[in-house]
Order: C-alpha cells, then sequence, then structure tokens
C-alpha cells in the first residue's frame, strides 16, 4: 500500500522544468530522429537499435494512438499540427514552468515568447558563450577589430542589461575546452584568444580555453553581483564534447575560489557517466546543486534508475532537480517528464524498502524534487503548493489559478498591513478558498484603515468608519506554505473597492503605482533590504503579576546570546529560505534580549511583502518555544531602541546605478543617486510621519543610539539619519547604496516605501545635490538640524509636504493624519499603556 500511495503522489505534481531548449518548426531541418538521441550524421542510423529509443518510440506511439514506428508517429505529427501534439505533450506531463537555454543553435526553432501558450510560466536561460559570439559576429563600437577591453565592456553591458529578463545563465565549456576553469586567466592569454577565434572567420565559434575561462569568470562576477545562478553542462553529449574534459571534478578550482563562494551553481544532466562524482561535490560544497535531465530519459531503465540513485548517495535531497533537457520536439518534454516519475518513483521506493526513508520523507523529498528545490534555487515566484506561476519576469501573463490543496483541516490566511503598521489577516478553509475567495477575495469594513495602534476602533478624524465595504482579493504570487505550523497557507491581500478598481487606501497598490512613476519616468527600479532588529522576550510572574523581561542579557554580537538563541535561528532561518527570502546575516544587538536578521535585496515591491513575512516568521517561532518577539521601537526608555533599518539601491537594466562610474566622483554616488538621494534627505523630516509612526517611535530617535536623530548623512556614518554604504568587494571610494536609519517595525513597509521613492523622484525632478557629508557625531555639530523629536513635529512637516500628498493621495494621506492624532492624544494622556505594544509589533 505504501508503494501506490507514493505512486499516486508522483503521479499527481505539477513539475518546474528546471533545464530545456526551444522547439522547433515541423518543417525544421532537424530531424525528428534526432529527439532520440545524442548521435548525429552516420551515427545517427544506428539509434533505432539502443534501448531507449526502443522504448521511447512505444511510449510516444502509445500517447498518440498509432503504431510503433517512426513513421507512423511522423504521420500523425504532420496531420495534428504542432500546436496540437504540443498541447497534448504538456498537458500530459504536468509542466507548469519551464525554463529554457534558448542558445542551442536549432533550424527554425520558436521564440520563448511562443511556448508561453503551453506551459503558464517560462523563464530564460542565459547562454554566455552564444552571448559572447553574437557580440564577436557583430562590428565593434568604433568600427575597428575587437580587442579584449572593447569586448569586455560591451559583453558586461549586454549581460548586465539582460539581467532582468533572465533566470540563470549556463555556460557550455565542457563542449569547448573543458571543465578545468582557470578563474584567474590572464588578460593576455584571454588577448590572444579573442585574436584566434576571429582569425578563424565567421561564423565565430568560441573554442579558445583561455578566452573560454575568461568569459565564464566575467559571467560569474556579474552571477555573483546579481544574485544569478549559473547552470553548468556536466558529462555526456554529442560527439563535439571530449567526454574526458566534462568530468565536474575539474571544476575544483572554480569551487574553490572564494570570489564566487556564494554564487549557486547546478551541474546538468546528472554528469553521466560521473554522477558520483557529481553527489560528491554536491555534499562537500555549498554552492553544488544537481540536476539529471538528460539522463533522463535518453539511458537505459537501469541507466536513468542507477544514475539518480548514484546521485543520492551522497547528495542532499534539497539539492537535486528535475529537468527534462527537452529540444526540438515537444515529445522530449513529454518523454523526460513522464520517464523523471517512473525513475524518481523507483528509487524512492527502494530507499523507503530499505530504510533510508519514511512514506512521508519519501513524498516530501519527491515534491522537492520535482519542483520546490528549483523554485528555490531559482527564486522563482511560484507558490510551492500548487506551482501556480506569479512571475516577475511576464507580469502581463494571465492564466487560470490552481487550486491550493484542501481538506477540512486546511486554512488560507489573507494577510493585510493597516494604517499604523499592524499585521491582521482573516483566514478560510482552503475549500472556501479555491470555490470563491480566490477570485473574489473576503468582505472588509472601510473602518479597516483608520485603526490606530491602542485599539480596534477607528481614529475620527481619518474619515473612516463601519459605512462601507471593500474586497480584501488574494494576490496569489504571493501564496506561500507556512513554514511553522502544518496544513496552513498564507497570502498578502489588495483592497479592491469594484472589480479592477483598486481602493485608494491599498498599501501595496499604493507602492506599485509610486513604483510605475519611477519607471515610466525615470526607467528606474528601487530596490531595498531590510534590517530587522526585534527583542526577545519572557513572561515571568514577579509580586503575583505578569510581566514581559529580556530573554537574555548578552552585549553586542555576544557569542554566548547567539548560543542561547541559536536553536530559535535554526528554525527561523530555515522557515524564510522555504519563502524565498533571503537572509544575509543574523546576530545579537546591542539591546538586551536583542537580535537582528538582515535580509537581501530585491525590488521594492518584492522587499515591503518579504518583510510581512519575515516578522510573521519571527514571531511565531519565538512563540512556539515559548517567547514573545516584538519589532516595537522603544521596548524600555532604559535601553537601545529596535529599527527596521532599510538600505536603497537604484537600479537600470540590471546594473545598479547608484555608484559613481569611476572613482573621481567627490562621493562615490552617480548624479542619479545623489539626486535620489538629495530628494530623501531634504523630505526626511515628513517622512518620519510614515516610518516612524508612533510616539514611542521618537523615544528610540535620540542622539548616540545609532538611529539617525540629525538631518544630514554621512559616509559609513551610524549616527547620521541616512548613511551611504560600500560593503566588502565594493571598489574604493565607490557607493553601493544608502541606509535609512529612521524605519522602524511599526511602519507600513509599503506606504514607507511609497514615499522615500516619491521624494527621491522629486530629488531627481528638481536636481537637488547633497550638502556635505557629516564624517564625525552630528551630536557634535551645532549647527545640524535635529529631525523632529516627536510626531506632532513629523505630522506637522507631513502636513506642508505637497510632494508626499500627491504620492499617498487625499484619501489616504486624511487617514494617516487621523490615525496619527489619535495615537499622539492617546499616549499623551495614557503614557503607561505604551507597555502593550508588545503585543501590536
Amino acid at each position: 500500500m505504501e508503494s501506490v500511495e507514493l505512486k499516486e503522489a508522483i503521479e499527481k505534481l505539477e513539475l518546474v522544468d528546471a533545464h530545456s531548449h526551444n522547439i522547433v518548426s515541423l518543417d525544421s531541418s532537424f530531424p525528428f530522429i534526432g529527439t532520440f538521441s545524442e548521435a548525429s550524421g552516420d551515427a545517427l542510423s544506428f539509434a533505432h537499435h539502443s534501448l531507449s529509443f526502443k522504448r521511447n518510440l512505444r511510449e510516444i506511439a502509445q500517447l498518440y494512438g498509432t503504431q510503433v514506428s517512426l513513421e507512423s508517429i511522423e504521420e500523425h505529427r504532420k496531420t495534428s499540427g504542432l500546436d496540437s501534439f504540443t498541447s497534448k505533450c504538456f498537458k500530459e506531463a504536468k509542466i507548469s514552468a519551464l525554463l529554457i537555454d534558448d542558445g542551442l543553435k536549432l533550424d527554425k526553432k520558436h521564440d520563448i515568447e511562443w511556448h508561453r501558450n503551453f506551459v503558464p510560466f517560462v523563464g530564460r536561460v542565459l547562454r554566455i558563450e552564444t552571448l559572447a559570439e553574437q557580440i564577436l559576429e557583430e562590428e565593434s563600437p568604433d568600427a575597428s577589430s575587437w580587442n579584449l577591453d572593447s569586448f569586455t565592456k560591451t559583453f558586461v553591458q549586454r549581460l548586465n542589461s539582460l539581467v532582468p529578463e533572465i533566470v540563470a545563465l549556463k555556460t557550455i565549456a565542457a563542449y569547448r575546452s573543458g571543465l578545468d576553469i582557470d578563474t584567474h586567466m590572464s588578460k593576455e592569454v584571454a588577448e590572444k584568444g579573442i585574436l584566434e577565434v576571429l582569425q578563424a572567420g565567421k561564423p565565430v565559434r568560441i573554442g579558445n580555453k583561455g578566452l573560454i575561462d575568461y568569459i565564464l569568470t566575467c559571467s560569474l562576477e556579474i552571477a555573483e553581483r546579481c544574485d544569478l545562478p549559473l547552470q553548468i553542462h556536466t558529462g555526456f553529449g554529442d560527439r563535439d564534447l571530449d567526454l574526458r574534459l566534462s568530468n565536474p571534478l575539474h571544476l575544483r578550482n572554480l569551487l574553490e575560489d572564494k570570489r564566487f563562494a556564494k554564487c549557486r551553481i547546478v551541474l546538468l544532466h546528472a554528469s553521466y557517466p560521473f554522477s558520483k562524482e557529481a553527489s560528491f561535490l554536491s555534499s562537500v560544497y555549498p554552492q553544488v546543486y544537481l540536476d539529471f535531465g538528460l539522463a533522463v530519459p535518453k539511458l537505459s531503465v537501469h541507466g536513468m534508475v542507477s544514475s539518480v540513485k548514484e546521485l543520492l548517495d551522497l547528495a542532499p535531497t534539497k539539492k537535486v532537480m528535475f529537468s527534462t533537457d527537452g529540444y526540438a520536439s515537444p515529445e522530449t518534454y513529454y518523454l523526460g517528464a513522464k520517464k523523471a516519475r517512473e525513475v524518481i518513483y523507483v528509487v524512492l521506493r527502494d530507499a523507503c524498502a530499505s530504510g533510508d526513508l519514511s512514506l512521508t520523507e519519501a513524498i516530501d523529498v519527491a515534491k522537492d524534487i520535482f519542483s520546490r528545490n528549483s523554485i528555490g534555487f531559482y527564486k522563482l515566484d511560484i507558490d510551492t503548493n500548487s506551482s501556480s506561476p506569479q512571475s516577475t519576469i511576464s507580469p502581463k501573463l494571465e492564466m487560470e489559478e490552481p487550486d491550493v490543496q484542501e481538506d477540512s483541516s486546511s486554512f488560507v490566511r489573507i494577510i493585510w498591513v493597516d494604517t499604523s503598521g499592524q499585521h491582521r489577516c482573516r483566514a478560510v478553509q482552503a475549500q472556501r478558498f479555491n470555490r470563491s475567495v480566490k477570485k473574489n477575495g473576503v468582505g472588509l469594513s472601510f473602518a479597516i484603515m483608520g485603526m490606530p495602534s491602542f485599539a480596534d476602533c477607528t481614529a475620527e478624524e481619518s474619515k473612516l468608519t463601519g459605512v462601507g465595504e471593500i474586497r480584501l482579493v488574494p494576490d496569489l504570487s504571493t501564496m506561500r506554505t507556512i513554514p511553522w505550523i502544518n496544513q496552513e497557507s498564507m497570502v498578502l491581500g489588495d483592497m479592491i473597492l469594484n472589480p479592477g478598481e483598486a481602493w485608494e487606501y491599498c498599501p501595496r497598490e499604493t507602492l506599485r503605482r509610486v513604483t510605475k512613476v519611477l519607471k515610466d519616468e525615470f526607467d528606474l527600479v528601487m530596490n531595498a533590504g531590510f534590517e530587522n532588529e526585534f527583542f526577545l522576550l519572557k513572561n515571568v510572574v514577579r509580586e503575583g503579576k505578569q510581566e514581559y523581561v529580556p530573554f537574555d542579557f548578552g552585549t553586542y554580537c555576544s557569542a554566548s546570546s547567539f548560543d542561547i538563541v541559536s536553536p530559535i535561528f535554526h528554525e527561523i532561518v530555515p522557515a524564510l529560505e522555504s519563502l524565498n527570502i533571503t537572509v544575509e546575516q543574523f546576530h545579537a544587538e546591542a539591546g538586551k534580549g536583542q537580535f537582528e536578521i538582515a535580509l537581501g535585496h530585491t525590488i521594492s515591491s518584492n522587499a515591503a511583502d518579504n518583510l510581512v513575512y519575515t516578522r510573521e516568521v519571527i514571531r511565531a517561532v519565538a512563540r512556539k518555544h515559548g517567547y514573545l518577539a516584538t519589532f516595537v521601537p522603544k521596548y524600555s526608555l532604559f535601553d537601545i531602541g529596535s529599527g527596521s533599518h532599510v538600505h536603497l539601491s537604484l537600479w537600470k537594466n540590471g546594473e545598479n546605478v547608484f555608484p559613481a562610474s569611476d572613482k573621481s566622483s567627490v562621493h562615490g554616488i552617480s548624479s542619479i543617486g545623489e539626486e535620489f538621494m538629495a530628494g530623501v534627505l531634504f523630505h526626511l523630516p515628513s517622512i518620519l510621519a510614515v516610518i516612524a509612526p508612533l510616539p514611542n517611535s521618537y523615544d528610540r530617535l535620540q542622539p548616540n543610539t545609532w538611529s539617525g536623530a540629525f538631518q544630514c548623512w554621512g559616509r559609513e556614518n551610524r549616527e547620521a539619519a541616512i548613511r551611504t554604504a560600500s560593503p566588502p568587494g565594493t571598489l574604493d571610494g565607490l557607493v553601493t547604496n544608502f541606509e535609512i536609519k529612521s524605519f522602524d517595525g511599526s511602519a507600513n513597509p509599503h506606504i514607507g516605501l511609497a514615499v522615500i521613492m516619491a521624494a527621491g523622484m522629486d530629488g531627481l525632478r528638481k536636481h537637488l545635490q547633497l550638502p556635505s557629508p557629516i564624517d564625525i557625531n552630528p551630536a557634535d555639530v551645532p549647527t545640524l538640524k535635529r529631525l523632529p523629536k516627536t510626531l506632532s513635529e513629523s505630522l506637522e512637516a507631513l502636513e506642508k509636504d505637497q510632494v508626499l500628498h500627491e504620492c499617498l493621495g487625499e484619501k489616504l494621506l486624511v487617514a494617516i493624519k487621523g490615525v496619527r492624532k489619535a495615537e499622539i492624544e492617546y499616549y499623551s494622556k495614557n503614557p503607561d499603556s505604551s507597555k502593550q505594544l508588545i503585543h501590536r509589533y
């Protein structure tokens, strides 16, 4: 019975095909029999006699209902038409996402867009050698012969411009000069390589090892900076490849290069016949992952099973991924998917029989291999529950959303963040979610965006009441399986007034709207990365009264404090990674029982969404361990405060344009970056009313507390309100991003980033210039302007700031002001009530 349950579970899975190639037209010169074998030329005449050919021919004949002959199948293809049998193949394969390397030269191949007619999500994998060859086919920019400098400049610019359009890079160095990559290839050798390639004439084919290694190293630098994974062809292929040089063990020099230690690498094709070697590399190098496409279905059944088993001998199951290596014909995708299901079933069945896995573990491993590992590795915006594609690469793609897994005890939480920065949710059973909520949402009163932190009632001056209703409609691209509790999912909601009409108060729509203006007017994208400071508190009883006290009393970056908290972080960090949230580092902070988790940067809308989910994870995991995690700005007047510092950068065509182009810049910042940051600095007093929204926030914003109490900026000055940062690896004198210190954990992240972006755009429009940086403690400069000391002062600044009025819109602005005024009045009369904020934030 267990094997039946395992087989049924595997058959139901939607698949993410992580490596494939373009399909060709029916009138392509590429022979259909070529899709069954890696052979070519005269050797192809023997393909009929391979075990895999005979098996695969029967599989296709059964799919189409034809006789078992190549001629019958080809006749069926002609009479049915490409669209018809392509649709059938993908439907039967249950492939919901496809990553295509379009660098394979195929006659009359269809472009990537065409494939979206058959698969909901299609991403592009960029083959670096093809890009390099295309460049060398062109005339050099100055009409002279290409040299290494002109080629490198063009290659880097072209690759950077393509970053937003791709999900991964790929190299076929194994086909050209082998995998013994020299990542320190000299420019002299690479220059000779270019000369050799050009002298060979056109069409350009790069086979020179020095040039191949140089191009791959340049690509790795971009992959590292842009957080792109790299696919590497390993093991067998067609006869252009020297199998001796495609052993992945040759990659040791690359894998040991510390510059690229964090660059995610996947070894393709099970590295067959070097599957054991690949398994070893995956087990000892954290950045190495494995893919078994091509080996499945091109080998015999025994070969497929044995190669996948060898991969799993040492490799973590979280590192093994499915692909079809489909190419030219849709049948290759069908066969790859069908045989992969069968092979994985046999491998996991045997693992259960031998005691390596339980049935539950085996089913979980299957889900990882067929979708979840690829989603995490390639950072695809696809729901791991259903593999429903919602792509930042193809935002206009419309599709029918698959259902979430449902039973009577499965719930979905729909989360929103209100004007006062509080997280709230409605939960529904999965059946109802699938039936109506995912399309129509749930009803909410207008009052939800008018509530202050101290009571669940509307602030009078917000002008919002219990009269009127909106729909909270789930944004299915944010659907995630909750990692800390079984049978629950969560999704962020958009506030809709009428179908197709966003409510003016919707925070996520506000950020989307301002982001669009930045893109349309300046062709820029703002990336953001948040730091999360929080206190861990434990409940104690003193003199018969319950109170919360710090979890620990260690110092800043204390190793002993981290020892104590480590079990909690061992749950928090994997939980965040399961949500595709990048965690850069974490440590004990300066407060008693205070800790920090820094997240990786991403586009602003994703960064805000990630911040919401991060807070949810931290609170939930802390609760599991019996502690209260609070992001309140000032937990104790006798201790340091907690911020949600945000790092910001500007990107254009996939390249960070915040740094200056060379070291000659006075501040190391580009003119665009300087104007944008100058706008933020100028509007910071009014921005505070949004990003430091509680009276309690201003207890934190004090001099000499690293929170930024003065309206100034400085280079790596953590007492300045705005700090420019040059992380390790940045060229000396250049700045990659700037940090705003005053953002705190009670702020609505979507509205906060929206007003910051609007302020930056004002700087761009007016060409504002930065004042001189402050490179000492701002408190020691008597002429510096203090930022608002109270919420009342920042609210007064906001009321005068026309730029932020236009950003927020009149209705949302009124609500924000109304809620802030209610906060000011209540806490001035009830100062002790601020102690209860630990339960709200």
